[in-house]
């Protein structure tokens, strides 16, 4: 292929006409059991997790104060930009790829594999994160019923004296493989029961904890100025990740058009609320300087002498946790399927399960690829690299959607973004922004990262790609 024909088809664009043809019903395809209610409790179930049961002290105590109720009204702010953008195109192109789809109709091959990689950074290394936080929660749990793990089994080799294996993380990977390989019914029926736990266990927070606010406690309200909002608000965005997942199990929704759209937003905006009064509460209940981070908000109750509500909040986290797990290995298996059955990755990555209509074979190999990294690896450090992926994605989704506006202005959009092109610009700018706050260690490992899966396309991808390959061969057809 010579400079000329590589050059087109890396920026070949798989035209939206074609991934609308792939989302139709069709014989062997993908279950569609999902509706609004579903997605936007898939939502939940993905963003409140470890952001509010602990990030949250760390951004008050460390650098917003009480002021960190503003600090989730920015992030809150730039994820909703995002949030429009995905909505527009989850419902005018209801496919599994999420961002890599929307990419690969918009800006091209290249881009779209290039945002397809840094998704399976996002999701895989954000579960298994999620994962040893699990482990973390539950070792706790049992340890207050008298239960004592050995460390051998609790933790990775290398993190403490004497540490083997962090089995728990791997049999809750194991679990949620399994939940995911039968069926997206069930796994939505478990998430279900899993998110009402969690938001039970915040709701008894907010309600509870608000009898024992005390407002001088809020003063100074922030400590560090609008510098200190703004770091907090790089910190916690990790609290908001996962709305976007919504978008990966769109082949799965019984009418994308109109439950999609209402699925993300919709789930954004609960859990923004959710944030936004647990932080109120929080600060209130204590000085933001003396927020235990590790455990704000258990810690908060413990010093106000509510242990019993301490050791169910506990069980909320983990309960958050199980259910941000679930949802992460489930967009990391959509986005497989999506982008094997666009010839980039093998096509073993997109055979649907004959009985359960599952991809299980993407569904099994995330499974085995989180379980062991959550067994093996110290990863605290890696899941820094979930933040700089989500927020590239989020970038290149309203760049796209702006792009698709002048590239293709008559296609059906059910859903449409309003003030285009102000509210993706603003989230363009806004997610810059938190990414420049990222330490450069994230930024040199998110460039080796997408080496790696630079090296995987040009080796494989390109080679195999289905667009490519029929453009070629309509160009043989015709005597060109």
């Amino acid at each position: 292929m010579n400079g000329t024909g590589l050059r087109a088809q890396l920026f070949r664009r798989k035209p939206a006409a074609a991934l609308m043809a792939e989302a139709e019903s069709r014989s062997g395809g993908l279950k569609r059991a999902l509706g609004a209610l579903d997605l936007t409790l898939l939502g939940i179930g993905a963003i409140v997790g470890a952001g509010i049961f602990v990030l949250t002290g760390v951004a008050a105590a460390r650098y917003a104060g009480p002021a960190i109720v503003l600090s989730f009204v920015v992030s809150g702010f730039a994820c909703a930009m995002a949030a429009l953008c995905y909505a527009e195109f989850a419902a005018m192109i209801p496919v599994a790829g999420s961002a890599y789809s929307y990419s690969y109709a918009t800006m091209g091959e290249l881009v779209g594999w290039i945002i397809g990689w840094d998704l399976v950074l996002e999701y895989a290394v954000g579960a298994a994160a999620v994962a040893v936080g699990w482990s973390g929660y539950l070792t706790v749990i049992l340890h207050g019923v008298g239960i004592h793990l050995p460390i051998a089994i609790t933790n990775a080799p290398g993190s403490v004296r004497g540490a083997i294996i962090n089995l728990p993380a791997l049999l809750i990977v194991m679990l949620i493989t399994y939940v995911l390989y039968i069926g997206i019914s069930e796994s939505a029926r478990i998430n279900s029961v899993i998110v009402a736990v969690k938001l039970c266990v915040i709701g008894a927070v907010i309600v509870v904890g608000a009898f024992f606010v005390r407002p001088e406690n809020w003063s100074p309200f922030a400590p560090m100025g609008w510098a200190g909002v703004m770091k907090g608000a790089a910190v916690i965005f990790f609290a908001y990740i996962g709305f976007d997942a919504v978008s990966t199990a769109a082949e799965e929704v019984v009418d994308p058009n109109r439950d999609l759209p209402l699925g993300i937003l919709g789930s954004l905006l609960v859990c923004t609320i959710l944030y936004i009064l647990v932080a109120g509460v929080l600060t209130g209940m204590v000085p933001a300087r003396s927020i235990d981070v590790n455990a704000p908000l258990a810690s908060a109750f413990v010093l106000r002498g509510m242990h019993a509500l301490s050791g169910f909040i506990s069980l909320g986290a983990v309960a958050g946790l199980t259910s941000v797990l679930l949802v992460l290995m489930l967009g990391q298996s959509r986005v497989f399927f999506a982008v094997s059955r666009d010839g980039l990755l093998p096509p073993a990555f997109s055979r649907i399960h004959p009985k359960y209509r599952t991809p299980y074979i993407p569904t099994t190999l995330t499974g085995i690829a989180v379980g062991i990294t959550a067994a093996l690896l110290p990863i605290q450090e890696i899941a820094e690299l979930t933040n700089i992926g989500t927020l590239f994605a989020f970038v290149l989704v309203c760049f796209g959607v702006w792009i698709l506006r002048h590239a293709e202005p008559d296609l059906k959009r059910p859903f449409r973004t309003p003030l285009v092109p102000l509210v993706p610009i603003l989230g363009v700018v806004f997610c810059l922004y938190l990414m420049a706050s990222l330490p450069l260690v994230t930024w040199i490992r998110f460039f080796v990262w997408m080496g790696i899966g630079l090296v995987i396309y040009f080796s494989y991808g390109r080679f195999h790609s289905r667009v490519q390959n029929n453009a070629v061969e309509r160009a043989a057809a015709s005597g060109r």
